[in-house]
């Protein structure tokens, strides 16, 4: 705040008023209220900040008192009988509409044919599969916003979520938005259930399986490259509410960088994250790279023999921090 003096001719202190012959009270008095005015309007600045970082540091307080609560009331962990082995599907994962799948190069059922193949093989019984229940509203807003789950009432804006930017997929954006929640959404929501019931499971046998899952490109606020929810970082955050975990190591491996968890755990420093990843293909999310604590970046072309060494030499880091 700036005062100014608005009329300089006139006697402005007590000695000036006196050589004048002109009582000095007034003066003060006037001095003395604009005092009281300034100082009043700088405590009252100061109140509003000390009361708006109060209002802040509630707000986050209580956000994480209501995920908390979240979590704790969730159905997503639940008991696995012990003749069920530790691998997670559900015919519902396979994403299939009247062929329009096929337009777009992702193969939405190669999480059957995966357990298919399996079971062929003799490796799997497909009566000890688990089965996951499927992520609710609550369960999604432990990492989602309100508003990014609104905005998935929209077909055209889960239609650019689908796509990448080789890749369109229009009549996805014309679909009624009931039959893009049947169809797409609910088998994702399916896989996010899995991926964080997959958490429990490790910590019980040692090791788990979500067949699906693994949306990496997906962050708490925003979606793209077929991923729509942010099923990493949520069971993540359902790993350290409720199986008593202080660190987690995301190894990612997809060709394409993990950019969603990247952004999510950008300041979380018990999360470790190690993403080998080509850098010549999507997502070209540079502001995200730079949350990675281990880049190990593969060209195209790069041959098996290559990459295995790579990751090997990459893992040495788990003798290190875990």
């Amino acid at each position: 705040m700036v005062l100014r003096a608005t009329a300089p001719s006139r006697p402005s202190t007590p000695s000036q008023c006196r050589i004048l012959g002109i009582q000095p009270w007034p003066l003060y008095t006037a001095h003395t209220i604009a005092a009281i005015e300034v100082s009043h309007s700088i405590l009252t600045y100061v109140r509003s900040l000390t009361m708006a970082s109060s209002s802040s540091s509630t707000s986050g307080g209580d956000a994480a008192t209501l995920r908390q609560k979240r979590i704790f009331a969730s159905k997503l962990y639940f008991d696995v009988s012990p003749t069920k082995v530790p691998l997670i599907y559900s015919p519902a994962y396979d994403i299939a509409f009247l062929g329009i799948e096929k337009l777009h190069p992702f193969d939405s059922s190669k999480w059957g044919r995966v357990c298919q193949f399996l079971i062929s093989a003799g490796v799997l019984d497909k009566k000890r599969i688990v089965e996951p229940i499927e992520a609710s509203k609550d369960d999604l807003l432990v990492v989602h916003s309100e508003a990014y789950l609104e905005s998935l009432k929209s077909s055209p804006n889960v239609a650019m979520m689908v796509e990448d930017y080789t890749v369109q997929v229009p009549p996805v954006a014309m679909f009624p938005n009931c039959l893009v929640q049947k169809k797409l959404l609910y088998p994702f929501r399916k896989q996010v259930g899995g991926t964080v019931l997959a958490a429990k499971l490790a910590k019980e046998r040692g090791c788990a399986v979500n067949v699906g899952g693994g949306f990496h490109h997906c962050s708490s606020e925003r979606g793209g490259g077929f991923c729509v929810y942010a099923d990493i970082s949520l069971c993540i955050h359902y790993a350290f509410a409720r199986l008593n975990i202080s660190r987690v190591m995301i190894i990612d491996l997809d060709a394409h960088q993990g950019n969603g968890h990247e952004r999510d755990f950008s300041a979380d420093k018990r999360v470790y994250i190690l993403d080998m990843y080509n850098p010549g293909i999507y997502p070209f999310d540079y502001e995200a790279s730079r949350y990675i604590d281990q880049k190990v970046e593969v060209m195209s072309g790069t041959t098996t023999d290559v990459y295995l060494s790579r990751l090997d030499d990459a893992l040495e880091v788990l003798y290190i921090y875990f």
